[in-house]
Protein backbone atom coordinates (compact mmCIF):
# COMPACT_ATOMS: atom_id res chain seq x y z
CA UNK A 1 0.00 0.00 0.00
CA UNK A 2 1.36 3.18 -1.09
CA UNK A 3 -0.96 5.51 1.03
CA UNK A 4 0.34 8.41 3.08
CA UNK A 5 -3.09 8.28 4.68
CA UNK A 6 -2.97 7.17 8.25
CA UNK A 7 -4.75 6.46 11.84
CA UNK A 8 -3.38 9.10 13.86
CA UNK A 9 -4.19 7.89 17.46
CA UNK A 10 -5.41 5.25 19.14
CA UNK A 11 -5.71 1.63 19.28
CA UNK A 12 -4.92 1.93 15.69
CA UNK A 13 -2.01 4.47 15.50
CA UNK A 14 0.05 4.35 12.68
CA UNK A 15 -1.92 1.98 10.42
CA UNK A 16 -2.33 3.10 6.67
CA UNK A 17 -5.70 3.10 5.16
CA UNK A 18 -6.34 2.67 1.80
CA UNK A 19 -7.87 5.75 -0.45
CA UNK A 20 -10.73 5.35 -3.20
CA UNK A 21 -9.33 6.95 -6.76
CA UNK A 22 -10.02 10.60 -6.92
CA UNK A 23 -10.04 11.26 -3.02
CA UNK A 24 -9.20 14.30 -1.23
CA UNK A 25 -8.95 13.04 2.31
CA UNK A 26 -8.97 16.23 5.00
CA UNK A 27 -5.39 16.71 5.68
CA UNK A 28 -3.25 14.67 8.62
CA UNK A 29 -2.54 17.52 10.20
CA UNK A 30 -6.30 19.61 10.00
CA UNK A 31 -7.51 15.94 10.95
CA UNK A 32 -5.16 15.36 14.07
CA UNK A 33 -6.33 19.49 14.87
CA UNK A 34 -9.57 18.13 14.74
CA UNK A 35 -9.77 15.53 17.35
CA UNK A 36 -7.70 17.18 19.72
CA UNK A 37 -10.68 19.72 19.61
CA UNK A 38 -13.41 17.11 19.99
CA UNK A 39 -11.43 15.60 23.11
CA UNK A 40 -10.96 19.03 24.89
CA UNK A 41 -14.25 18.80 26.20
CA UNK A 42 -16.38 18.80 22.70
CA UNK A 43 -17.19 14.38 22.76
CA UNK A 44 -17.31 12.51 26.15
CA UNK A 45 -15.70 9.37 26.29
CA UNK A 46 -18.48 7.53 28.54
CA UNK A 47 -21.30 5.51 26.76
CA UNK A 48 -21.83 4.95 23.37
CA UNK A 49 -20.92 7.23 20.91
CA UNK A 50 -23.51 7.24 17.66
CA UNK A 51 -21.10 8.57 14.82
CA UNK A 52 -22.28 9.18 11.03
CA UNK A 53 -19.35 9.70 8.70
CA UNK A 54 -22.15 11.02 6.00
CA UNK A 55 -20.20 11.70 3.05
CA UNK A 56 -16.96 8.92 3.98
CA UNK A 57 -14.55 8.54 1.16
CA UNK A 58 -11.61 6.71 2.94
CA UNK A 59 -13.97 6.53 6.03
CA UNK A 60 -10.91 7.87 7.81
CA UNK A 61 -12.81 10.49 9.94
CA UNK A 62 -14.93 7.74 11.17
CA UNK A 63 -12.45 5.09 11.28
CA UNK A 64 -10.21 7.32 13.49
CA UNK A 65 -13.15 7.49 16.19
CA UNK A 66 -13.43 3.53 15.87
CA UNK A 67 -9.33 3.68 16.76
CA UNK A 68 -9.53 6.42 19.62
CA UNK A 69 -13.48 5.57 20.99
CA UNK A 70 -13.94 2.13 22.31
CA UNK A 71 -17.49 2.22 22.73
CA UNK A 72 -18.27 4.23 19.21
CA UNK A 73 -20.34 2.71 16.77
CA UNK A 74 -20.12 4.09 13.19
CA UNK A 75 -22.04 4.61 9.95
CA UNK A 76 -20.37 5.50 6.66
CA UNK A 77 -22.39 6.37 4.02
CA UNK A 78 -20.96 7.73 0.96
CA UNK A 79 -22.72 6.76 -3.11
CA UNK A 80 -19.85 6.06 -5.12
CA UNK A 81 -19.05 2.25 -5.06
CA UNK A 82 -15.17 2.84 -5.06
CA UNK A 83 -15.35 4.74 -1.58
CA UNK A 84 -18.28 2.15 0.15
CA UNK A 85 -15.35 -0.74 -1.65
CA UNK A 86 -12.43 0.93 0.45
CA UNK A 87 -14.33 1.75 3.26
CA UNK A 88 -15.31 -2.00 3.38
CA UNK A 89 -11.25 -2.88 2.78
CA UNK A 90 -10.20 -0.36 5.65
CA UNK A 91 -12.61 -1.98 8.46
CA UNK A 92 -11.58 -5.04 7.17
CA UNK A 93 -8.15 -4.77 7.23
CA UNK A 94 -8.57 -3.56 10.73
CA UNK A 95 -10.65 -6.13 11.80
CA UNK A 96 -13.29 -3.89 13.84
CA UNK A 97 -16.35 -5.98 14.02
CA UNK A 98 -19.66 -4.61 14.32
CA UNK A 99 -17.93 -0.92 15.16
CA UNK A 100 -18.41 0.36 11.54
CA UNK A 101 -21.26 -0.06 9.00
CA UNK A 102 -20.91 0.78 5.57
CA UNK A 103 -23.88 2.02 3.59
CA UNK A 104 -24.42 2.62 0.46
CA UNK A 105 -26.73 5.89 -0.42
CA UNK A 106 -26.87 9.52 -0.81
CA UNK A 107 -26.59 11.42 2.86
CA UNK A 108 -28.65 14.00 1.86
CA UNK A 109 -31.87 11.17 1.47
CA UNK A 110 -30.22 9.47 4.35
CA UNK A 111 -30.34 12.46 6.95
CA UNK A 112 -33.82 10.95 8.16
CA UNK A 113 -32.75 7.37 8.57
CA UNK A 114 -29.28 8.63 10.73
CA UNK A 115 -29.58 12.08 11.80
CA UNK A 116 -31.58 11.53 14.66
CA UNK A 117 -30.08 9.02 16.34
CA UNK A 118 -26.42 10.27 15.90
CA UNK A 119 -24.02 11.95 18.57
CA UNK A 120 -21.54 12.96 16.30
CA UNK A 121 -22.36 13.87 12.62
CA UNK A 122 -19.22 14.59 10.34
CA UNK A 123 -20.11 16.39 7.18
CA UNK A 124 -17.39 16.96 4.34
CA UNK A 125 -19.29 16.64 1.12
CA UNK A 126 -17.39 17.43 -2.11
CA UNK A 127 -15.56 20.87 -2.63
CA UNK A 128 -17.40 21.48 -5.60
CA UNK A 129 -21.00 21.07 -4.87
CA UNK A 130 -21.09 23.41 -1.67
CA UNK A 131 -24.89 23.36 -2.06
CA UNK A 132 -25.20 19.74 -1.46
CA UNK A 133 -23.27 20.15 2.19
CA UNK A 134 -26.28 23.09 2.71
CA UNK A 135 -28.99 21.23 1.71
CA UNK A 136 -27.45 18.05 3.83
CA UNK A 137 -27.29 20.66 7.14
CA UNK A 138 -30.69 22.20 6.51
CA UNK A 139 -32.23 18.73 6.59
CA UNK A 140 -29.80 17.59 9.79
CA UNK A 141 -31.06 20.67 11.72
CA UNK A 142 -35.21 19.22 11.18
CA UNK A 143 -34.19 16.00 12.81
CA UNK A 144 -30.92 16.09 15.02
CA UNK A 145 -31.45 15.96 18.93
CA UNK A 146 -30.39 18.88 21.09
CA UNK A 147 -26.98 18.22 22.00
CA UNK A 148 -25.70 16.47 18.55
CA UNK A 149 -22.23 17.63 17.44
CA UNK A 150 -21.72 18.60 13.69
CA UNK A 151 -18.70 18.75 12.15
CA UNK A 152 -18.92 20.10 8.65
CA UNK A 153 -15.60 20.38 6.64
CA UNK A 154 -15.87 23.15 4.41
CA UNK A 155 -13.40 24.70 1.56
CA UNK A 156 -12.51 28.25 3.01
CA UNK A 157 -13.18 30.18 -0.17
CA UNK A 158 -16.36 29.08 -0.08
CA UNK A 159 -17.19 29.23 3.71
CA UNK A 160 -20.72 29.32 4.95
CA UNK A 161 -21.59 30.24 8.44
CA UNK A 162 -24.11 28.08 11.33
CA UNK A 163 -27.51 28.17 10.25
CA UNK A 164 -30.00 28.48 12.80
CA UNK A 165 -30.76 26.26 15.47
CA UNK A 166 -26.74 25.25 15.62
CA UNK A 167 -24.33 26.94 18.35
CA UNK A 168 -20.52 27.20 16.95
CA UNK A 169 -18.08 25.47 19.31
CA UNK A 170 -14.75 25.75 17.52
CA UNK A 171 -14.77 27.62 13.89
CA UNK A 172 -10.95 26.42 12.93
CA UNK A 173 -9.11 26.82 9.39
CA UNK A 174 -6.51 24.60 8.25
CA UNK A 175 -5.11 25.47 4.97
CA UNK A 176 -7.63 24.66 2.15
CA UNK A 177 -10.24 23.62 4.88
CA UNK A 178 -12.40 25.11 7.71
CA UNK A 179 -13.35 22.94 10.08
CA UNK A 180 -17.11 24.58 11.65
CA UNK A 181 -17.78 22.09 14.87
CA UNK A 182 -21.33 23.23 15.95
CA UNK A 183 -23.52 21.88 18.66
CA UNK A 184 -27.70 21.47 18.11
CA UNK A 185 -29.36 24.06 20.56
CA UNK A 186 -32.78 23.44 21.70
CA UNK A 187 -35.27 25.68 20.22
Amino acid sequence: MNSKLQIISGKFRGRKLYLPPNARPTQQRARAALFNMLASGVVGTDGCINVWDAFAGSGAFGIEFISRYPNAKVVFTDVAKESLDTIRRNLAMLGVGNSGAVVAGDAVALVTRFGMNSDVVFVDAPYSDADVARIFVANLTRVARPGTILIWEQENEKSINAPDGWGVLRDKKYGRARFLILQRTTE
